[in-house]
């Protein structure tokens, strides 16, 4: 097990110890050390850390009282009252204990939509009065985080590692960051797409290693770090946690648990749940490699996995994600149909699908922050909008995006937007090849991606060849993206295979029709004729466009727009703005199927609004 050193001192309860304690034993460790200047510092004092370089020493009394004014100035902010009453309140204090673990957590650390249930989730279940946690690596020295002023030791591979903890308290969740150069160093700049490699579709080649030391790290947080963010609970988490274990990248969590801490007496009442957000990425790797996740032989066989690709090494693998649903208490994924589309076969269970049926799956639904996207407040739209003013506002806001994006100003043609990555995933080589036929219906598209770029390129030709119907936006454009989700009529999402999607949820947030392929969450979120169109279910065979799925693709969009303008148009845009896609209906769920789990001391929550204040942006600084 990891060796602690240090303390954290987030407003500190009076009488802790300064010394570092061992989670195992209970007895005092000495530090250990990055840099040799906090090997000086002296009795009341600590390093503080910026990246990994120590800068200077830091009273503990200053820091301790720093903690506590940015605690009370955050909580004073939480319980404020505006118009529509309180802006946030925790209304119990005896809930669950939540650990999630993740590569990604929005808004600091996001490729997809991942990042986005991390970022939105962990404070709906806040809300409802359980204490949260996620700990993910510290990619960037995020400008509203701290050095918890607590290191541990960590075996990885042949070697021992140290890594530090920082620490946010944001919208009622202990938001831990993990520190070590692995993530660090890595990633210049913002994190974009350099979590996983240095460039789309190269991964770093000690991903192994990387994730296995955030999974390590994960484990030990709850116990370790001696949280006092909330009036409602203060000290360590403990050991009686629910961890939330998120794709391939954390699978390796259930196996140390059981193979290091409850053989040691610890963590005996914990679970694990594990979570599935794209079955596509599973961590396959050599099956030699297998040595360097320091685990018991008995584990191999959880891991043990033979494909017929040549991808990383030919024959015999290990694979992550396997072994994560294997070892894991209770297995979810991000949608009811992609539950049912992971045990169908194959094709969508990408050969993992006979595990998946014998451990059972919950699909639950994701929400969307309905507080960064709202017509009403959207700061990035010249004119705001509610359900009772959409059909004039959108007029406005479609000449305000065609004049953005060069095309003929007019409100009376129809708009479809896309937005996405340019990727055989999301259908975008599938719409490429569909333009042509649906460029002679009065009709203008906009398309914002970046991704492949013989994609890329493909896009930029039809652009040439259609100048006066098509524009393809090539670039990561968050205000050109609010402006198509409002200004846009249809939103098209023709993805081969989509677990939920968040695209869509946008799209009727804000009155665009959906028009979208019948696979995982699109068919949960988007009702034939009443809230969108549906495309039909399309081949997942990525290497080819089926011509199948582009005539599919044309001919929904032209029953679409033979509908655009009617009274039954107006009906399906009303019906969009009426869903609740908050995250208060999946935090109920996620709740009650938590409970199952029958942690010891976990008590189901009450409905709560969520904790302010709302972190809207990246808040990274290179």
């Amino acid at each position: 097990m990891a060796a602690a050193a240090a303390q954290h001192f987030v407003a500190c309860q009076p009488g802790i110890a300064n010394s570092a304690r061992s989670p195992s034993s209970g007895t005092a460790l000495p530090s250990k050390n990055r840099g040799s200047s906090n090997a000086t510092c002296s009795p009341g004092q600590i390093a503080y850390y910026q990246g990994l370089r120590s800068t200077r020493s830091t009273n503990l009394g200053q820091l301790q009282s720093h903690a506590e004014a940015n605690f009370k100035q955050v909580l004073r902010k939480a319980l404020s009252v505006g118009p529509k009453g309180p802006k946030g309140v925790v209304t119990c204090s005896s809930g669950m204990n939540l650990v999630f673990v993740s590569a990604e957590v929005a808004p600091w650390s996001k490729t997809g939509g991942l990042g986005d249930v991390l970022g939105g989730l962990p404070p709906a279940l806040a809300a409802r009065g359980h204490r949260v946690m996620t700990v993910s690596p510290r990619y960037d020295q995020y400008k509203d985080s701290w050095d918890t002023g607590v290191s541990i030791d960590i075996k990885v591979g042949d070697k021992t590692e140290s890594v530090r903890f920082f620490h946010i308290y944001k919208r009622g969740v202990d938001r831990i960051f993990v520190d070590h150069p692995w993530f660090l160093e890595k990633v210049w700049g913002k994190t974009g797409g350099k979590i996983y490699g240095p460039e789309t579709g190269v991964d770093y080649k000690d991903n192994e290693l990387r994730f296995s030391l955030l999974c390590q790290a994960a484990i030990e947080a709850p116990r370790i770090l001696n949280l006092s963010s909330s009036e409602h609970f203060s000290g360590p988490y403990g050991e009686d946690v629910v961890f939330i274990a998120n794709d391939w990248h954390t699978a390796l969590l259930p196996c140390y648990l059981k193979s290091i801490y409850k053989p040691a007496g610890s963590f005996t009442n914990a679970k694990v749940a594990y979570c599935i957000h794209n079955i596509a990425y599973q961590g396959r790797f050599s099956f030699s490699d297998f040595s360097l996740l320091n685990l018991p032989d008995e584990f191999k066989s959880s891991f043990d996995f033979i494909d017929g690709y040549a991808k990383p090494v030919k024959g015999r693998k290990i694979n992550w994600m396997k072994a994560g649903i294997l070892e894991s208490d209770r297995v979810f994924t991000v949608s009811p149909y992609y539950a049912k589309e992971l045990v169908s076969g194959e094709d969508k269970g990408v050969e993992l699908e006979s595990i998946v049926r014998k451990v059972g799956i919950t699909g639950i639904v994701n929400g969307m922050d309905i507080q960064e996207w709202d017509p009403s407040t959207d700061k990035y739209l010249e004119v705001n909008y509610d359900a009772t003013t959409v059909l004039d506002a959108k007029h406005s806001l479609k000449e305000t995006l065609q004049a953005e994006v060069g095309l003929a100003v007019d409100p009376d043609i129809p708009v479809i937007g896309f937005i996405g990555r340019l990727e055989e995933q999301k259908g975008s080589d599938i719409l490429a090849e569909a333009i042509p036929l649906i460029a002679d219906e009065n009709v203008q598209l906009i398309i914002l991606g970046t991704g492949k770029k013989y994609l890329e390129k493909q896009l930029e030709e039809i652009e040439e060849k259609y100048p006066d119907k098509v524009r393809a936006v090539a670039k990561f454009n968050v205000p050109l993206a609010h402006m198509i989700t409002a200004g846009a009529d249809f939103m098209l999402v023709p993805s081969r295979f989509e677990p939920c999607g968040l695209i869509q949820l946008h799209a009727m947030r804000y009155g665009t029709v959906p028009i979208v392929s019948s696979t995982g969450g699109l068919v949960d979120t988007v009702q034939e004729g009443k809230t969108g169109f549906q495309m039909g279910d399309f081949h997942v065979d990525c290497e080819e466009v089926d011509p199948d799925d582009v005539t599919a693709l044309a001919t929904t969009v032209k029953r679409a727009l033979e509908v655009y303008g009617t009274p039954a148009y107006a009906t399906i845009v009303q019906n969009c703005m009426d869903q609740d896609f908050s995250w208060k209906g999946p935090a109920r769920q996620w709740e009650n199927v938590l409970l199952s789990l029958q942690v010891a001391g976990g008590e189901p929550g009450e409905e709560g609004d969520e904790i302010a204040p709302l972190a809207k942006e990246n808040v990274a600084t290179p």
